[in-house]
């Protein structure tokens, strides 16, 4: 199969690439720059040249595929809204230039803000009313139009060799600060899921997913955010300490929503229907090496 695939020089986009052109997939990547085209050549890819912003682009790259991965988003939480806005319109044109095909669409969401029904979130469950990222029903309304659309939701923490994410985030935080801080009694818990993990489950739903599915790149299911911030401070050689919910902007500027989130989630639907089993480091054996903090440092 021809993939395109949105993202392709990204965090998880350049572990998705890697895993499908290991199954024997062929892959055309979405890229921007001379530099993202490179990586993608070296990767043995093909390069598609384009941008979310350019949607003929994405008409072009849809045109030349057998089915289509998207997990680019432009990660600007100074400016959300717009980059969820940006966001949807490519979903909607990926799954208008896909309509009537049969032809998969695996479409990136999250597990962060659902409305949980029970003690973990499921893939039962949907997302909290008027929460600016639309990808999910964006992308699920093209089932009535014959796509084979799936949204595949990831957790906070996507963690591994490369990340740029909501850890090497707090990590960072915690050297400018000089202090490794939870909030309350850091329970509040972040499901996480190993970037390796995430791309063979990009994979599988790409092959095997059914038409409306949620999936959940879920393996660790609930660890509490103490946890997390008692590796930071150990391995920084800092204090690590409580801090009120009053103090927490202050303290953690646009962090602070995420790391007061408490969003267990379960990925049993999603190993039972895909046959999907994460076997990468979990996210505190994985976080708890020297390695990770050069990550951190080369990120930020």
């Amino acid at each position: 199969m021809l993939v395109f695939v949105t993202g392709a020089t990204g965090f998880i986009g350049t572990a998705v690439v890697r895993d499908l052109l290991a199954a024997g997939h062929q892959v055309l990547g979405l890229a921007r720059s001379d530099a993202a085209a490179k990586s993608l050549e070296a990767e043995g890819a093909k390069v598609h040249r384009g941008s979310l912003e350019d949607l003929e682009s994405l008409r072009r790259g849809v045109s030349a595929s057998d089915g289509v991965i998207h997990t680019a988003f432009v990660h600007d939480f100074s400016n959300y809204a717009a980059s969820a806005a940006t966001d949807e319109r490519a979903i909607l044109t990926l799954g208008s230039a896909l309509a009537a095909s049969d032809r998969p669409l695996v479409a990136t969401s999250g597990t962060l803000f659902l409305q949980r029904q029970g003690p973990l979130a499921t893939e039962e469950d949907v997302a909290i009313p008027h929460f600016p990222r639309k990808s999910e029903p964006a992308a699920l309304a093209f089932v009535s139009e014959r796509v084979r659309v799936s949204s595949l939701r990831l957790p906070p923490s996507v963690h591994g060799d490369g990340d740029d994410g909501l850890v090497p985030a707090l990590i960072e935080l915690a050297r400018e600060k000089g202090i490794s801080a939870y909030l309350g009694e850091g329970q509040n818990r972040w499901p996480a899921v190993h970037r390796l993990d995430a791309a063979s489950l990009f994979r599988l739903a790409l092959e095997k997913g059914s038409a409306g599915a949620r999936y959940h790149g879920v393996d660790d299911e609930g660890v509490p955010f103490r946890e997390i911030a008692e590796v930071v401070g150990r391995r920084l050689n800092l204090p690590v300490a409580s801090i009120s919910p009053g103090e927490a902007a202050n303290h953690f500027g646009w962090l602070a929503n995420f790391v007061a989130v408490d969003c267990p989630a379960s990925s049993a639907q999603t190993q039972q229907q895909l046959g999907w089993r994460p076997t990468h480091p979990r996210l505190i054996p994985d976080i708890d090496r020297p390695g990770y903090f050069a990550i951190a440092r080369a990120a930020h």
